[in-house]
């Protein structure tokens, strides 16, 4: 089974991402893990990328495509791929078309968590980080014992900047923008599955098992 993760920020697919994982034993593949991986072992590709990402620019399609193909065609992932964060736009859909056709394989459907923006603003404008260790949690949804410190280890939690209303509002404008022809690519192939992103993780994953059963 391969199948391609959308979603916007804050709709909730890492979490999705790993219980799709353990229930149909894909390997869950995050180009962002990859670059980050990448980076760290210090290869070719990695420090090409890190360029990119230091000087806060998006790292080119050629290089995530690389990096995607060298891992799709590892031994875990021959009977399929849970795909998340590529493609975003419908040219980078087209390569993935193309690189799996040279493999004779093809992607099986698209699963896109649908979420309401004032939820995901309220999701993501929320969160907060702790200083010291990193742990997440959530004003609303997940506060902490006590106002502003942290449960794990006693660290100030802060606001990310890229979490801040404003901001996050504009990461929704531009994923709606580029996603929007994206769909429109999947659907007229038969393949686009929008699911109810709303409500408790298990009510989300009932949706997927919904979508996918049956389609394996």
């Amino acid at each position: 089974m391969h199948v391609v993760l959308l979603g916007p920020p804050g709709a909730g697919k890492g979490t999705q991402a790993k219980l799709i994982e353990r229930e149909w034993h894909v390997p869950h593949i995050s180009t962002g893990d990859l670059l980050r991986a990448a980076v760290a072992e210090r290869t070719a590709l990695g420090m090409k990328a890190k360029a990119f990402m230091d000087r806060g620019e998006l790292v080119p399609d050629d290089v995530v495509v690389r990096l995607l193909e060298g891992r799709i065609q590892a031994i875990d992932c021959r009977t399929g791929f849970l795909l998340d964060g590529f493609p975003r736009t419908v040219p980078q859909a087209d390569v993935l078309d193309a690189m799996l056709s040279s493999q004779r394989r093809h992607i099986d459907h698209v699963i896109s968590l649908e979420v309401d923006r004032e939820e995901l603003v309220r999701r993501l404008s929320g969160r907060r980080m702790c200083s010291a260790c990193g742990n997440i949690c959530h004003i609303t949804l997940d506060p902490p014992a006590a106002p502003g410190v942290c449960d794990h280890c006693g660290g100030r939690l802060v606001q990310r900047a890229d979490d801040n209303e404003d901001t996050v509002r504009a990461r929704l404008r531009v994923y709606e923008e580029a996603t929007a022809p994206l769909h429109d690519y999947y659907r007229a192939r038969g393949l686009l599955r929008c699911v109810d992103g709303s409500g408790t993780v298990e009510q989300v994953l009932a949706r997927v098992h919904l979508a996918l059963d049956g389609r394996r």
